[in-house]
Parts: C-alpha cells; sequence; structure tokens
C-alpha cells in the first residue's frame, strides 16, 4: 500500500511540474499611469487571452508601475531581470531604456516608444538585431501642422509643452521645429521636468503663442488637466498628440490609436513566446492620422473647427 501512495505522489508531482513547465510568464511595466499607457497596457493583455494565454493558468503575468519615479524604474527593471520571465513588455521610453540597461538576454518588446533609435533601444527599426523589438507611436508631425494651420490659418507661433528628460519629446521638438519653420511657424518650447511643473510652464507660455502644443510626453499627458485648465483660461488653443485624452480640455488630438498599439505589441509577445527572437523582427509603425476633436473644448479656448475637419474626423465629443 505505501508503494501505492508513493508512486501516486511521484505521479502527481511530475504532473505538476509538467504543468508549471507549460506556464509562461511575461512581465509589464510602464512609468507612470494615465490612459495612453493604460490603453497600451489593456491590448497587450487582451492579445494574450485571445491567443489562448490564461492569467493564473497556462500564464504567469505581472505588471508594475514606476509612478513617473526613473529610479523606481530602475528597481523594478532589476526585479523583473531577477524574476527572468519570457517576455517583458516596456510601456514608455524611460521604462525600455531602463530595462534594456539592466539586461542585453531576455526578449523586450517595448511600446509608445517614439524614437526607438534615438532612444538607443534599437540601431536599426527594420534590423533591430539584440533583445529588443516593438511599436513605435511615432507622431505625424508634418500632418499636425498641416491640421493645425487649416484650423488657425494665421498661426506664427507655437508653444510646446514638455520634459527635456524625455528622449521622445527631444526628438518630436526637433522634428516640429524643423517643419513648422518651413511654414513660417516659430516653436517655442516651455520645459516642465516634473509633472507638478506643467501649470507653470504652461502658464509660460500664455500671451507668447497662438497655441500650444502637447507631445506623447509621459510627464505633460499624466497631468494634462492642469495645462488645459490654463490653456482654457486664457483662450489658448491647446491640442495634442495623443488621441486617448481628447476629454481631458485639449480641443483636438491626432496620433495612434494606444489600444490598437498595445493590440500589435501583444502580437509580438505571442510571436517571441512561440520561438522568434526580437533580433528578427522588424519594428512595427502603425498608423496615426485619426484625427479627434471635443467641442467643448474647442468653444471654452475660442476655436471654430472647419466643417472639412469635422467631416474627416475619427471622434467627435461634447457635440
Amino acid at each position: 500500500m505505501r508503494r501505492l501512495v508513493l508512486a501516486a505522489a511521484a505521479i502527481l508531482a511530475l504532473g505538476n511540474f509538467s504543468f508549471a513547465a507549460d506556464k509562461v510568464k511575461v512581465d509589464i511595466t510602464q512609468i507612470v499611469a494615465h490612459p495612453a499607457l493604460d490603453a497600451v497596457r489593456k491590448g497587450v493583455e487582451d492579445v494574450l487571452a485571445q491567443q489562448g494565454y490564461k492569467n493564473g493558468e497556462n500564464l504567469v503575468l505581472n505588471f508594475q508601475s514606476a509612478q513617473g519615479n526613473i529610479s523606481t524604474a530602475t528597481q523594478i527593471a532589476r526585479q523583473f531581470v531577477g524574476d527572468k520571465p519570457d517576455v517583458i513588455v516596456t510601456i514608455s521610453t524611460p521604462s525600455a531604456q531602463t530595462m534594456l540597461a539592466a539586461t542585453k538576454n531576455i526578449p523586450i518588446v517595448f511600446a509608445a516608444v517614439s524614437d526607438p533609435v534615438e532612444a538607443k533601444l534599437v540601431p536599426d527599426m527594420k534590423n533591430p538585431g539584440g533583445n529588443v523589438t516593438g511599436i513605435c507611436d511615432r507622431s505625424p508631425v508634418e500632418e499636425h501642422i498641416k491640421l493645425l494651420k487649416e484650423i488657425k490659418p494665421d498661426l506664427k507661433k507655437l508653444g510646446y509643452l514638455y520634459n527635456a528628460a524625455e528622449a521622445n519629446s527631444v526628438s518630436t521638438l526637433n522634428v516640429l521645429k524643423k517643419l513648422a519653420e518651413e511654414d513660417g511657424i516659430e516653436v517655442i518650447p516651455s520645459a516642465a521636468p516634473k509633472s507638478s511643473d506643467v501649470q507653470a510652464a504652461t502658464r509660460a507660455l500664455i500671451g507668447k503663442v497662438d497655441m500650444i502644443y502637447v507631445p506623447t510626453d509621459n510627464t505633460i499627458i499624466s497631468v494634462l488637466e492642469g495645462a488645459t485648465k490654463v490653456a482654457a483660461e486664457s483662450k489658448t488653443p491647446l491640442f495634442t498628440a495623443d488621441p486617448s485624452s481628447i476629454g481631458r480640455g485639449a480641443f483636438a488630438a491626432q496620433g495612434i490609436d494606444y489600444y490598437d498599439s498595445g493590440l500589435e505589441a501583444g502580437k509580438l509577445v505571442g510571436r517571441i513566446l512561440k520561438g522568434e527572437k526580437p533580433a528578427d523582427i522588424a519594428v512595427v509603425i502603425p498608423d496615426g492620422k485619426n484625427v479627434a476633436i471635443d467641442l467643448q473644448a474647442a468653444e471654452k479656448m475660442g476655436v471654430v473647427i472647419p466643417q472639412p475637419v469635422l467631416d474627416r474626423a475619427a471622434k467627435i465629443i461634447n457635440k
């Protein structure tokens, strides 16, 4: 009888080991909580579920937010590397940079990164060549300028609200300056190193610019309501490159759908779990030309949206 019990226990142990071995582990981190980054994470999780990965069954899913703190992001990176997951998903440039600094072996899929080459995440978009690939949310800056000039033909001075420590925002500023200059528009930057500086940085632009441009900057977007409040009070139109933030006070937005970006990132995770190498997977650049309009915010900021813009807008709220 004792031998039978021991044999049964051994079989059960082997079965449990087999089940554990069949599990995959995916760690996800983002620099801060705000609608765009949250939407990316939701997209990743939804695709994994669609592909048959069930958290708690054949998937161990771990999420950590750095809450806007680079030191915390570094701690998370060390913890994740110690966990030895199958794939790490990093949402935002700072999260991706700190993770890559921590490991050159564990596969990393980034999302919400505007310029992966400038951020030194990959040497080449088509041939990443290392342990990193992902989704680029590069803003269609040329389309933005066309849109803003269509809405305000006499636009001459454009404020740029950003955190100078974010590589994405610096890269976008350089592109914006070059393209805006060709259209006779002067770009006036105003930096906010911390989220608590955003309102002051916005006020610094009031009276100096015809319109304010907010890129996909995590510091600014995380407290966008503070910037839009200052802009509305002074009737200075504020535009953002993050459509996920429409409804938070900007009169218009144009850019990628961040949930769709998360879906694409999730697909890359699935490919890596099936055996592909990040080095062989080209960075994906989704289309980002969808326009979103908030008519109530436009009215508060003294903006009249031309009918052709309304006709082609993918989303209009507060009609």
